[in-house]
């Protein structure tokens, strides 16, 4: 890699490891991260392959009251430098989403550092509101975000300073039935990502279009894009239905359909 691309690695994992927290352009999110790191390494169809892989595991991951869940911005930017440095192509894909999942469980450390951190940040922060400077909470608001970014972007560059034979020689010294069983693991722990996330999901009035969408994939002359397009026409066409018969009718009488999204909708 030259200079240039591996700014452009850290800057796109500096952004990752903000996004965990800031949540608004979903830097932090797999299919995103491992696609930018692709697009930037001249590697954009892996990138994109390994980072759908990654964001079928993520998708069930969630924060639940003081659970942190494991780290899926640091799982996603080391995998992807890890498949890049590796040159394996898409041999690679299954040993990289392997490497993954411990990864994500490492961060969770890494998070604890930077948010005890962040505690005593925000005991700055009120000392300096008790003195109505607005300027230095500012301050030390984008200080405590920033390490957030660092929490990412600093093992990032580590992995960046590693040779690339060293990662080869690693990787390709790996036993055929270690590498095997990670590639296999890896598959089955995106089985179990998908089932949570249908599992959340799932209602009388969803699994139609779960399966229609099943059935629609198939279908090989139809494009991504017309799937999106297939997929968005579906949704509309169930929020029009749940608002006009949502209540069976009847307009003073919210009965539970079943769908807790549409309850939800329903009592408001």
């Amino acid at each position: 890699m030259n200079a240039i691309q591996v700014i452009l690695i850290v800057v796109v994992a500096f952004l990752a490891g903000m996004e965990g927290i800031l949540d608004q352009w979903q830097f932090h999110q797999p299919l995103v991260a491992c696609t930018l790191i692709g697009l930037v390494t001249g590697n954009l169809g892996l990138g994109v392959m390994l980072g759908g892989q990654l964001q079928m595991i993520a998708l069930g991951w969630a924060n639940i009251g003081a659970a942190v869940a494991p780290d899926a911005a640091l799982a996603a930017i080391a995998s992807a430098i890890i498949l890049v440095k590796g040159g394996q192509g898409t041999a690679g894909i299954g040993t990289a989403t392997g490497v993954a999942i411990p990864l994500a469980v490492a961060g969770l450390f890494l998070t604890m550092i930077v948010r005890t951190i962040s505690t005593a940040i925000v005991h700055i922060m009120d000392a300096e509101a008790k003195k109505s400077n607005w300027r230095m909470i500012n301050i030390w608001q984008w200080i405590a975000v920033a390490l957030q970014g660092l929490r990412i972007a600093i093992p990032a560059a580590a992995l960046l300073a590693i040779p690339s034979d060293t990662v080869k020689n690693a990787l390709g010294s790996m036993p055929t039935w270690l590498s095997a069983g990670m590639t296999i693991g890896g598959g089955m722990v995106v089985a179990v990502g998908y089932a949570m996330v249908i599992n959340m999901m799932a209602s009388r009035e969803v699994w139609p279009f779960f399966a229609i969408g099943f059935a629609f994939a198939a279908i090989q002359n139809l494009t991504l894009i017309a799937l999106g397009a297939i997929g968005l026409s579906l949704a509309l066409m169930y929020l029009a239905l749940e608002s006009k018969g949502g209540n069976n009718g009847n307009s003073g009488n919210n009965s539970a359909t079943g769908d807790p999204l549409g309850d939800v909708i329903d009592d408001y």
